[in-house]
């Protein structure tokens, strides 16, 4: 009887071990999606003018630490977003190969 009380108890904590490893893995890619989007994405511009990018940096709390020297926003919808970035990797003007291009 106690043994099939320590088998059920190391059965469950191997689930549960297994279960925290396999949602580790996705919280991660969602707190890096999160991140891309809070630092690089603004589908909603009403006015660029000299200090947008500034103003915008520092609404997403992006200057607390440390200033970026340069950052990019893209303007489009999300899921264009994402659409692009399945496509193939093509050759950048750096010679690295992680640039899409649109088809647009």
């Amino acid at each position: 009887m106690a043994l099939q009380r320590i088998l059920s108890l190391l059965l469950l904590l191997l689930l549960t071990l297994l279960g925290l490893g396999l949602l580790q893995p996705s919280y991660g890619q969602d707190h890096m999606y999160q991140r891309f989007l809070r630092q690089h994405v603004d589908s909603k511009v009403t006015n660029r003018n000299e200090s947008y990018c500034n103003l915008l940096m520092q609404r997403r709390k992006m200057t607390s630490r440390y200033c970026k020297y340069f950052n990019t926003f893209i303007h489009e919808d999300i899921w264009k977003i994402i659409n692009i970035c399945s496509t193939t990797n093509i050759q950048c003007r750096t010679g690295e190969m992680n640039c899409h291009e649109s088809g647009v």
